[in-house]
C-alpha cells in the first residue's frame, strides 16, 4: 500500500499570512477542492465544547472551511451528537445552548448547527459495518448519515479511555447516537477503590444513570446493573478513586470506535483536519481543561484519518513535556506521551484495527505547507 499524504502547517504567522489564511491554504494544498461540493449536503463534525472547557476549537476555524465549501456550491452544516453523560450537551436544546455559549452560531460560522441525533439523542440510523468484529450495525446520528459529504475537524488531545482523541475518536464516538455511545462503552465498567474514596459525591453528580450510591461508610458504590460503562465518573474523580477494570475494555472500546468510524465514512467523500493545539490530558467533554501537556504543534489535514492521527501522535511525541503539567507529574515509563499520561490505555489498538478493517493506512508522507 502506498503511503497516505498528510499535510501540515506550523503556527508561525506574519502580517501577510494569519492562522486562518494558513488553514485555508493547508486544506487547499491537501486537496479539499478535489471534492465535488456542488449542491451536496456536507456535514462538518466538530466538538462545540463542554461549557467551562476552554480548549475546544474556536468557531473562527470552522468558518474558514464553511466559506470554502459554500464557495464551491456546497450546502454545509456543523454537527455533533448528544453525549451519554450528564453535562451541557446531553440533549439537543442544551447542546445548542452550549454551542452558542462557546461562540458557535450561524453568524460566527456562516452556517447552521444541527444536532445529528435529535432532541433526545434517539434520531439514529442503523448502518451495517462491513467486516465489523464487535459492531454489526452502528447507531449513527440521522443528520450525519443524511449528508452526501463528511468533513471532520478535531482538537487533538489526551483521553482517559482511548489514550488520545483525534479524528477517529471524533468520528467514531462523536457520530454515535446516545445508544451508539452506550454500545461502544459497555465492554467494561469502573469500580471504586475505597481506600482512596472520600465520599465527595462528585462521581454521582456526573452519572446520568443513577448507578452510584453511597454506603454507610460514605464510600461510593457503582451498581453494574445500572452502569453503562461510559467512564465519566473516572474523569470526575480528582483522587483517582475510580478505575477501569484491568481487562481489555479499553481495547474493545478502541476497536468499536474504529468500526463506528468505518460506518460513518464508507461510501462517500470525506476529509479530515486535526488541530494539535492546547493538548490537554483529557477529553473536551470535561467541564474543565487542564494545562496542556506539550507545546502547540500545528494543523494537519488528510483524506486518510488513520494516517492523520498517526502523524499527529508522532509529532506530539517529538515535543518536550510542559513543566508542571499532568504529564510532567506522571512516571515516564514509555517514550509515548499519551501512554505515559494514561498508562491503562493503548491508542495503537484503534489505529491497527482501523487499518485491518480498511479505513486507512498508518504509513504516511508528511508534507509541510
Amino acid at each position: 500500500m502506498n503511503k497516505s499524504k498528510v499535510y501540515y502547517t506550523n503556527l508561525r504567522t506574519d502580517y501577510k499570512n494569519n492562522l486562518l489564511d494558513k488553514l485555508k491554504n493547508l486544506v487547499i494544498k491537501a486537496g479539499i477542492n478535489d471534492i465535488d461540493f456542488k449542491d451536496k449536503y456536507t456535514a462538518i463534525k466538530i466538538h462545540f465544547g463542554e461549557p467551562g472547557n476552554l480548549a475546544y476549537l474556536r468557531p473562527n476555524y470552522s468558518k474558514v472551511i464553511v466559506d470554502l465549501i459554500k464557495s464551491q456550491g456546497g450546502k454545509v452544516f456543523l454537527t455533533d451528537c448528544n453525549t451519554l453523560y450528564v453535562g451541557g450537551r446531553k440533549n439537543a436544546l442544551d447542546h445548542l445552548d452550549s454551542a452558542y455559549t462557546n461562540g458557535y452560531n450561524p453568524f460566527t460560522t456562516g452556517c447552521h448547527i444541527i444536532i445529528a441525533d435529535g432532541i433526545k439523542g434517539t434520531d439514529e440510523v442503523y448502518v451495517p459495518v462491513d467486516g465489523g468484529e464487535y459492531v454489526k450495525e452502528a447507531k449513527i446520528g440521522q443528520a450525519i448519515m443524511d449528508a452526501d459529504i463528511f468533513i471532520s475537524m478535531s482538537h487533538f488531545k489526551g483521553h482517559e479511555s482511548t489514550g488520545f482523541g483525534g479524528a477517529l475518536k471524533n468520528i467514531g464516538m462523536g457520530c454515535g447516537s446516545r445508544a451508539g455511545k452506550m454500545e461502544m462503552h459497555n465492554s467494561g465498567k469502573p469500580f471504586v477503590n475505597e481506600n482512596k474514596c472520600v465520599g465527595c459525591r462528585s462521581c454521582a453528580k456526573n452519572c446520568a444513570h443513577d448507578a452510584i450510591s453511597f454506603e454507610k461508610n460514605k464510600k461510593a458504590f457503582i451498581d453494574h446493573n445500572k452502569c453503562v460503562g461510559c467512564g465519566r465518573c473516572i474523569g470526575s474523580c480528582n483522587l483517582d478513586a475510580i478505575k477501569s477494570p484491568s481487562d481489555e475494555s479499553n481495547d474493545i472500546l478502541n476497536k468499536k470506535i474504529a468500526e463506528y468510524s468505518k460506518a460513518v465514512l464508507q461510501g462517500r467523500p470525506n476529509f479530515h483536519i486535526n488541530f494539535v493545539i492546547d493538548v490537554s490530558p483529557n477529553c473536551d467533554c470535561h467541564r474543565e481543561n487542564d494545562l496542556a501537556i506539550i507545546p502547540d504543534v500545528g494543523i494537519f489535514a488528510s483524506f486518510d484519518p488513520v494516517a492523520l492521527d498517526m502523524a499527529c501522535v508522532d509529532a506530539c511525541n517529538k515535543q518536550s513535556v510542559i513543566h508542571g503539567s499532568y504529564l510532567d507529574e506522571k512516571d515516564h515509563l514509555s517514550h509515548d506521551h499519551f501512554i505515559n499520561t494514561h498508562p491503562e490505555t493503548n491508542w495503537e489498538v484503534c489505529i491497527d484495527h482501523s487499518v485491518k478493517i480498511g479505513i486507512g493506512n498508518k504509513e504516511y508522507e508528511l508534507i509541510e505547507v
